[in-house]
């Protein structure tokens, strides 16, 4: 059974950092590609970032390219997102998901249907 737990989440002002951690448990973490998707109260489920199984590939969607950083670490079978220059339309629950094919293609790393398992999501709350 996979296991995907979210960490990280909290309060921030605008222009404060978060820094998200996903930890996964009883799968091979190492060969998953991992996203990040977010969704915000009224709003629909939304691809925020990718990274490939070693890390050597990510994408962003447009809006937090520059501020969002995506990372691995699969001696700790941990993906991070740093969030920095955060602004109040970044409040969302944020969930990391697994995929557990190997070939990067962002027409399907974008897709919450191309992944296999979720964690059960984290809050983050940026105030003005």
């Amino acid at each position: 059974q996979v296991q995907l737990v979210e960490s990280g989440g909290g309060l921030a002002q605008a222009g404060d950092s978060l820094r998200l951690a996903c930890a996964v448990s009883g799968g091979t973490f190492s060969t998953y590609t991992m996203g990040w998707f977010r969704q915000a109260p009224g709003k629909e489920r939304e691809f925020v970032a990718a990274i490939n199984w070693y890390g050597g590939a990510t994408h962003y969607t447009e809006v937090v390219k520059g501020r969002f950083t995506i990372s691995r670490d699969n001696t700790k079978a941990t993906v991070y997102l740093q969030m920095n220059s955060l602004k109040p339309e970044d409040t969302a629950v944020y969930y990391c998901a697994a995929n557990q094919q190997t070939t990067w293609y962002i027409g399907r790393v974008t897709r919450g249907s191309s992944y296999d398992f979720w964690g059960q999501g984290t809050q983050a709350t940026v105030s003005s």
